[in-house]
């Protein structure tokens, strides 16, 4: 192993999920935000609880 490939291996210590803190920022530029599924989600909840207060179907 060359004296790079040590360096490398000493800073990219994989977290529990198997990414190290540099790969997991690196790759959380490449993804939308805010997340579109998030977005879904919080709509359609906010729906739902619109319609339960309303008397309408969830």
């Amino acid at each position: 192993m060359t004296g790079l490939e040590e360096r490398i291996l000493r800073v990219h210590l994989p977290g529990l999920d198997g990414m190290c803190g540099g790969c997991r920022v690196w790759w959380g530029r490449l993804v939308p935000y805010p997340c579109w599924q998030v977005e879904w989600a919080t709509s359609r909840r906010a729906r739902r609880l619109t319609a339960t207060v309303l008397g309408g179907r969830g």
